[in-house]
């Protein structure tokens, strides 16, 4: 599965995309496995409120299932103006 990371969630992390492989059910199960890689993870996933997810393109939530997904981005809320 591709991973997709956008803004402030990219600078912490250090990436903007990796493809992984992931047994998790559902976004937040993922979550936990990326939060468990290393510190830099740790510190991009620290507040869940801050951060709004997309299962192969359509937005979602964090309870979110992956079954079949190809790919998840994360990214913080969008403003509009």
């Amino acid at each position: 599965m591709d991973v997709l990371y956008f803004a402030w969630v990219r600078e912490r992390i250090g990436l903007p995309r990796e493809r992984i492989e992931t047994s998790a059910a559902t976004v937040s199960d993922l979550v936990e496995e990326l939060r468990g890689r290393e510190d830099r993870y740790a510190a991009a996933f620290a507040d869940l409120s801050a951060i709004r997810v997309a299962v192969d393109q359509e937005l979602g939530d964090f309870d979110s299932p992956l079954a079949n997904a190809r790919e998840v981005a994360f990214f913080p809320p969008m403003t509009g103006g």
